[in-house]
This record gives structure tokens, sequence and C-alpha cells, in this order.
């Protein structure tokens, strides 16, 4: 079986009964696609079939690669063998494999054993795989000698492909019918985008499997270990989450959107042309830069919808060290009652808060911090509460995490990812009391050096630095970063867990990293060195450290206040401005903004009265839930 679930499907059908166009839909989200074209080129005269031909190629997308099979027909077998398991084939068609097979130039050939191979190839090929065929089983029998024995050699191939693969669909007339596993489910015509979310379905289980729907502020608690328990998405198998039914496959190498590359350095040129007095908006350019590229305008606007996303799951073991038991859960709960540093932040800015529950880390010292297994399942989630929000309109995330010992895999992470030395990125441990903890520290510093020394064997690639190191937040958290990048939202990193994984992110979409923008590096040795390695450079050096999240609220009007201003102000006027523009000296710009005497007016002495109830035993007015 595939990574994802689901390995292989046969897809039937007649004669122009769109079977192609269906196969392909049920692999068009993948991020890379490997057409094996097995039909031979015919007769160079015969225009008609040279045009069925040019027809499928224009189909294909561009991130698609073509490769020919129809030199040897048992070249599709080695093919089919050789795959990796996160490569997703498409195999258009058997028709065409068949032909080959029986031509007389590869003759003689014993068909009956070259189509068991085949069928062998496909029961133990790890690569997800779409294969199409003409089903020939509803025609007439052919008056040729030629025809019967295609007809024979096709009926065999696909019934020996049909027990192979793991689900076989029949299009007739550009309906879908599922005939294995077998489903009372009925199939109408569907969109093609909604295709992969059927077959999905139906491999899952024989009943089409609900989308998972997650709420604005998620209150369940993942097990470490998932449970079989029906309705926790980690403990599902893996094809019955989200993204799985798109057919995604999250892997190194995956093309994603890059922002505009020239309505940035457009937006800052445009800067200099503005009535503004003085020097203008120094260091925060960058700022109006960064959000002319993600818009793909000159003038960006001032984010309107925003939300926060605060990854909550502790680490045990070393990195723990220091932390007080239970604290973390005690913030988690805080924010999603709407108390606390954090939603009385969002509720000034306007922002949506959303907690979310990340699987606990085993110790990174003893053991892998998270099964490759999880590690899938958190990346797809992460991905799937990007698209959540990207759907409701979100226009900018804000990644934040409140788990104890996070700052410890993270610099685990650095050390795995850019060779970082565990002490120089780890920062001092204060206690309650405001006192510096460094035995603690030197636990910590102990666990990571550990950790180090136990997977100094292994891989360093994305995933394997997630398992052995990273645990589940910085997972969820490189998941929401890919699938940030991919619908095109911009990320407010702010600490030691979104860096690290912007540093894993990077590896599986190099294109991650140019949707982040990092408002203060919070005095935190790892945000400043992940960030150097990313090209992120703090807008803002005010070293607070109010939790992550809660920094970069607290920078977020400033930098709306930056956006609204460039995109309001007009054109100096001698550079062509119109003066005309401006508001008249009867009229004020801002009517709202008049001051009357009473602006002026000594205020009241506070009389006796209730105390005020603080942040953290009342929500603020202006929060929302999501």
């Amino acid at each position: 079986m595939s990574v994802d679930g689901w390995n292989t499907v046969l897809v039937l059908g007649g004669t122009r009964s769109g079977k192609s166009e269906f196969a392909e839909s049920l692999v068009t989200d993948a991020p890379v696609v490997r057409y094996l074209a097995t039909a031979p080129e015919g007769d160079p005269e015969d225009t008609e079939w040279a045009t069925r031909l040019a027809a499928h190629r224009v189909r294909r997308p561009g991130s698609w690669t073509t490769e020919e099979t129809s030199e040897d027909p048992r070249r599709l077998a080695d093919v089919l063998a050789s795959a990796e398991p996160n490569e997703t084939l498409l195999v258009d068609d058997l028709g065409g494999w068949v032909t080959v097979l029986l031509d007389p130039d590869h003759q003689p050939a014993d068909d009956v054993a070259t189509i068991a191979e085949l069928a062998e190839a496909i029961r133990t090929c790890p690569a997800r795989v779409v294969l199409v065929s003409p089903e020939v089983g509803l025609s007439l029998v052919p008056t040729t000698p030629l025809g019967r024995a295609f007809t024979d050699a096709l009926g065999a191939a696909n019934r020996a492909v049909a027990d192979a693969c793991d689900a076989v669909a029949l299009v007739v007339a550009g309906q879908p019918v599922w005939l294995k596993p077998t489903a009372s489910v009925t199939a109408p015509a569907v969109p093609a985008s909604a295709r992969a979310q059927v077959v999905a379905a139906h491999l899952a289980d024989a009943e089409p499997t609900p989308e998972v729907q997650l709420p604005d502020v998620l209150t369940h608690t993942p097990p470490v270990v998932p449970s079989q328990e029906p309705g926790n998405p980690w403990a599902a198998p893996t094809m019955t989450l989200p993204m799985v039914a798109t057919g995604l496959v999250i892997q190194p190498g995956m093309e994603l959107p890059m922002p505009d590359e020239y309505a940035g350095p457009q937006a800052v040129d445009r800067l200099a042309t503005l009535d503004v007095p003085g020097a203008g908006l120094g260091v925060l350019d960058r700022v109006v830069g960064f959000a002319a590229a993600t818009q793909g305008t000159a003038t960006p606007q001032a984010w309107g919808s925003v939300r926060v996303l605060l990854l909550h799951g502790d680490h045990a073991g070393g990195a723990s060290a220091g932390t007080v038991a239970g604290e973390s859960a005690r913030r988690a709960a805080q924010a999603r009652a709407g108390r606390g540093a954090l939603a009385r932040l969002a509720a000034e800015s306007g922002a949506s808060l959303q907690v979310v529950d990340t699987p606990a880390a085993a110790p990174m010292e003893d053991q892998p911090a998270l099964s490759l297994d999880q590690v899938e399942s958190a990346l797809r989630y992460g991905w799937r509460l990007a698209e959540q929000a990207a759907d409701a309109g979100v226009q900018l995330l804000v990644l934040g995490a409140c788990g104890a010992g996070t700052e410890a895999a993270a610099a685990a992470v650095l050390a795995a990812t850019a060779g970082a030395e565990p002490p120089a990125v780890l920062g001092r441990v204060i206690t309650e009391s405001g006192e510096i903890d460094d035995a603690a520290w030197m636990i910590r510093c102990a666990a990571v050096r550990d950790a180090l020394h136990r997977t100094r064997r292994s891989s360093r690639g994305a995933k394997d630095i997630l398992a052995e190191l990273g645990g589940g937040d910085v997972a969820v958290a490189s998941g929401v970063l890919l699938g940030a990048t991919a619908r095109r939202v911009p990320v407010l990193l702010d600490g030691p867990v979104g860096l690290a994984a912007g540093m894993v992110s990077r590896d599986l979409a190099g294109q991650a990293r140019h949707w982040c923008l990092l408002a203060d590096h919070g005095g935190h040795p790892a945000v400043r060195l992940a960030a150097d390695v990313l090209g992120l450079t703090p807008l803002l050096d005010l070293r607070m450290d109010l939790g992550e999240g809660a920094n970069a609220l607290v920078a977020l009007p400033l930098l709306r206040s930056v956006l609204a201003l460039a995109a309001a102000l007009p054109v100096h006027p001698s550079l062509g401005g119109d003066e005309d523009q401006s508001p008249s000296a009867d009229e004020p710009a801002y009517p709202d903004a008049t001051l009357d005497e009473s602006d002026f007016a000594e205020p009241e002495p506070a009389g006796p009265g209730p105390a005020s109830t603080g942040a953290d035993e009342q929500p603020a007015s202006g929060w929302r839930a999501g």
C-alpha cells in the first residue's frame, strides 16, 4: 500500500466514454505524475490517430512527465516494479499495451505470462497507480482472427489487472460507476475536482467517508499513541484524513506557488513617489514589499481577516526540564476561554483564535518523538488547517505554540538541518519567579545532544527529522506552512516552533519560506539562527517574551497601519500628483477624527468603584472563537 492508504485503481470504459479524463481527474492534485504512454505512434499518414494522441498530450499539466513504453511490452511491468512509494503513475492505456504485445515484431511472445507479470507488478507496486483500459466485454465478437486475438488478450489483461487493483471503476457516457469495492452508493456525474474525493471514499470503505470538519476552536486532545476510536482524526486511517481525499502527497521537491516577483519591487518603488514627509517608512517598507508580492499587486491592502493558530503539544523527557507540569495545558485552556495575553491581543487586533491540539512527543533522547504515520497525519492535518482558513477568507495566518519543551525540539531540528550547536540555540530557562535555572538548561542541552547522537546514522530527510526530533507541533506547523503556500496565504511567524517548521518545510517545498514574515525575534537564539538561514529579517527588535504568537500580535497593528498608509496616500504633487485630490480646508480628511472642546478638558478624577476585572477574568468583547 502507498503512503496515502490506497494504491491502485483500474478505470474501464468504452470508446469516447470519458475514461481517460476521469482517470486524469483522480491524480490531478498530485504534485508530479509520471504518465506512461503505451500506444504506438501508428501510421504517420493516419492524421486522425495523430490528432487523438495530440489531444491527450495537450491535457497533461506541465508538471507531468511522459514516458513511452511502446517499444517493449515488458517494460511497463519493470517501471511499476521500480516505482517509489511517493510517486504517482498514470498508465493510459492497456489497449495500446496489448496492441504492442500482439504486434508481430514482438513475436513469439507469451502474452499469458506477460499479463501475469504485469498483474504481479501492479499488486506489489509501492506507488499510487491509475490504469486506463478499454472495456471489450460488452462488444460483439470480432469477425477476424486478429480482432478476436486482441479481444481475448485485452479481456484477460483486464481481468488480471482488476483482480490486482484495489478499486475498479467503469465509466459510461462520462459517468463513473464503482465496481470494486462494491457499494450501495450510486455514483452520479461528478466534476473533476470532486472525483478524487469520491474514489477515496470508496477505497476507504464501502460508504463515502465524510470529510472531517474542524471547528474554529479545537477542543479534542489526541492521545500520544493513536487509538482506533471512530471519529478521532489522529486515529483514523491515513486515507480518511481531509487532504488525502484530494490525492495530496506531501513529499520533497513539491512545486508550490511563489509570490509575485514583480509586485514587491514595484510597491517599494511606488513608496518613493508618495506624498510622505521625511524619509518615509524606513525598514517597514519591507512589509509593503512582502504584502505586495503575496497579494500580487503594487498597491497592497492591510490584512483584514487574520487567524491565529495556537499549537498545543508537549515534549516529554529532558526537553521539558524546568517547566511546570500542566502549565501549557492551562495556557491552551485559557486561550480557548478567551482569557490571557494572547486572547486579549487577538481581540484588540480583531483576529480569530484557533487552538489546535497536536500529538505529544516522546522523549527524543530515548526514542523517536513520533512515528512516521503520525508525521504523515500531522502534516496533512496542518495543511488542512491552512486550507480551512483560506476557504474562510483569512488573509493572514499567525503561527504560535504553547507546548512544554518546544524550544529544545526546535534546537534539535536546527542542529539537524543547519548544523547548529545545541547550547548556542537553546535560550536560558526562566522559572515562574523570574530566576534563571541553569540546571534545567543543562538537562535540555543533554537531551538534544543525546537525541542527535541516537540519530547520527539516521536519514536527515524532512519527515525523518520530524519523526525523530521535531514532534507533533513542529509537524503540524510544517503542514500549515505548506498548505498556506499552496493557497497563497502569508504567514506571520513568531517563536521557535514556527521557525523550526520553516526549516523543515524548506526541504519539502522551497517556496514556503517566501510566504513567511517575521515581525520580531523575541530574543530567542534559535529564532535568530533559523531566520538567518531562511533569509527572514525580523522587522522589529522589541525583545518581548509574551509567548509564541503574542509578540506577532503586538506588531500586527503597526504593520496594518503601514499598509493602510501606503495604500491611501496620494502621489506627491511634484511627481504629478493632483492637489485637488486632497481634502479642502473646509472639509476635514477624516471627519471622525475632528476634535471639540471636550477633548481638551481635564479628566475627571476616578471615583470609588469596582476594580478592573483584568484581561484574565473577562474575554474582550471583540474576541471571537473563529
